[in-house]
C-alpha cells in the first residue's frame, strides 16, 4: 500500500495508524475513539430480579424499582405474540405504517405525524441527531430528570443546559427560561416528572411553549400520562392537532413501557411536526422497531379491559403507598404517576434502608445518580406487593428508631 498518497479520503491520522497496524507497532490502545465516546458516563438501569435473587440467595424477590406494570402483559398481547411468532423470520414492514396510523388515529393527528422507536429512548437520541448541530446548539432541561437526556446530549456532543427543580420538585419555569437563548434547539420537560411523578399543567405548558423562540422545539415526555388523574388537564396532545397553533413547535413522546406492559419489546413512539417526523424516518436505523413488538402493540391498543384494570390498580396503590409512607414517618412527594418518591426519616440512612430492602427482597430505586441521595423511589405494585413493602419498611424503620 503507498502511504505517501490521501487513501480514501482519510485524515493523517487514520494514515498513520494504518501505517503503523501494518508494521505490527500499532494496538487496539491506537484508534481513534471521539472524545465524547471517552468521556461518556451510561444510563444506569435498575437491579435485576436475577442478580438479587443470587446475591441474597432468595427465592422471592419483588422487583419495585423500575415503573414496569405490576399485571405483567395484557392476556390478548400473550395470545397476539404467540400467534404471530411464527413471522419472526420476516423483517416488519418500514416506516411501520399500520402502528403509525393506529396511533394517529388514536390521539387525533395525521399519521405522518407519528415516528415509533426502539423504546422512546430512541426518539430521544433522533431528536438531539435531528434537530442540534454539535458546537452550535445547545438543549435546556430540569434537574433532575430522566438520565437519557444527559447521555445522548453528551453523545451527540450538544450542550445541556440544565436549571434546578425546586426543593418541593416543583418547575421553576422561568429559571428554564433563563438557559433559553437563540441557539436554543430543543427544551425538555417530563410530565409527570421523573424521579418525583410531578405533574405540569397544561396551561404551563403552552405558556411555555407560546415564550420560546420559534427555532426551538419544545419536548413534552409524557412516558406517564396515562396515571395521571386527568390526563387532559396535564397533556398538550389536544393541541397538536394538525393545524392548531402548537402542532408545529412541540413533539410529545410516548411509550408502551409503562402503561401496557411492553417493556422488553421495547416500543415508544413521538408525535411530532411532520417536517422533523419526516427527517427522523429518513435517519432512523432501518427495522429499529421489530414485528413482534409492532403487532404486540396493535394488540394492546385494542385492550380497554387491561387498560381500565392496570390504572385501577395503579391509582388505588399509589393512594395507599403514599398513605402508608407518611404514616411510617417518610416525606412522600405528591405524584401522578406510577411511582412514588420518598424520604425516609431524617435519623435513618437511606442507602442502609435500601440495601437492607434488598436483603428482604424488594427492590427500589436509590436516586443519588440524580443528585438525590437520601430519596428512594418506589414502583407501584400489586396491592400484595404493596402490602410486603409496607410491612418490611415498617419492621426496619421502627428497629432503626
Amino acid at each position: 500500500m503507498n502511504y505517501g498518497r490521501d487513501v480514501g479520503g482519510l485524515a493523517p491520522d487514520s494514515l498513520i495508524f494504518l501505517q503503523r497496524f501494518h508494521s505490527g507497532e500499532a494496538n487496539m490502545s491506537d484508534i481513534p475513539i471521539r472524545p465524547e465516546v471517552r468521556a461518556f458516563e451510561p444510563y444506569t438501569a435498575g437491579l435485576s430480579i436475577d442478580e438479587i435473587r443470587e446475591k441474597y440467595h432468595l427465592d422471592r424477590v419483588v422487583k419495585m424499582a423500575s415503573n414496569e406494570n405490576p399485571l405483567g402483559v395484557s392476556p390478548v398481547v400473550r395470545r397476539v405474540i404467540a400467534e404471530r411468532a411464527g413471522l419472526a423470520f420476516r423483517y416488519p414492514q418500514a416506516g411501520n405504517p399500520k402502528l403509525s396510523a393506529a396511533l394517529g388515529a388514536r390521539h387525533g393527528v395525521s399519521a405522518d405525524r407519528i415516528v415509533a422507536g426502539n423504546g422512546s429512548d430512541e426518539i430521544i437520541d433522533l431528536l438531539f441527531r435531528v434537530c442540534a448541530t454539535p458546537g452550535v446548539h445547545n438543549a435546556v432541561a430540569f434537574r433532575p430528570c430522566f438520565g437519557l437526556y444527559p447521555t445522548q446530549s453528551a453523545l451527540c456532543g450538544v450542550e445541556l443546559r440544565r436549571a434546578d427543580l425546586n426543593p418541593d420538585m416543583s418547575f421553576p419555569w422561568e429559571r428554564l427560561l433563563s438557559l433559553v437563548d437563540a441557539s436554543t434547539a430543543l427544551v425538555f420537560v417530563t410530565t409527570p416528572d421523573n424521579p418525583s411523578g410531578r405533574a405540569a399543567s397544561r396551561q404551563e405548558l403552552a405558556d411555555l411553549a407560546a415564550r420560546l423562540p420559534a427555532s426551538c422545539l419544545l419536548v413534552i415526555d409524557e412516558a406517564y400520562m396515562d396515571f395521571t388523574d386527568d390526563p387532559h388537564a396535564c397533556s398538550l396532545l389536544s393541541d397538536m392537532r394538525d393545524g392548531a397553533p402548537l402542532a408545529d413547535r412541540v413533539a410529545v413522546l410516548r411509550t408502551f413501557s409503562k402503561l401496557f406492559g411492553l417493556a422488553g419489546l421495547r416500543l415508544g413512539y413521538g408525535i411530532l411536526p411532520p417536517d422533523i417526523a419526516d427527517y427522523m424516518r429518513r435517519v432512523r436505523l432501518p427495522f429499529s422497531v421489530n414485528l413482534l413488538a409492532e403487532e404486540a402493540a396493535l394488540a394492546a391498543l385494542g385492550d380497554e379491559t387491561f387498560r381500565a384494570k392496570t390504572l385501577e390498580v395503579t391509582r388505588a396503590g399509589r393512594a395507599m403507598l403514599g398513605r402508608e409512607l407518611a404514616a411510617l414517618g417518610c416525606r412522600v412527594y405528591p405524584s401522578q404517576s406510577n411511582f412514588i418518591m420518598f424520604e425516609p426519616p431524617e435519623a435513618v440512612d437511606s442507602a442502609r434502608l435500601f440495601e437492607d430492602l434488598l436483603r428482604r427482597g424488594f427492590i427500589l430505586r436509590p436516586l443519588g445518580g440524580y443528585g438525590l441521595p437520601r430519596h428512594l423511589r418506589v414502583s407501584v405494585g400489586t396491592a400484595e406487593e404493596n402490602e410486603g413493602l409496607v410491612a418490611a419498611l415498617g419492621e426496619l424503620l421502627r428497629s432503626a428508631a
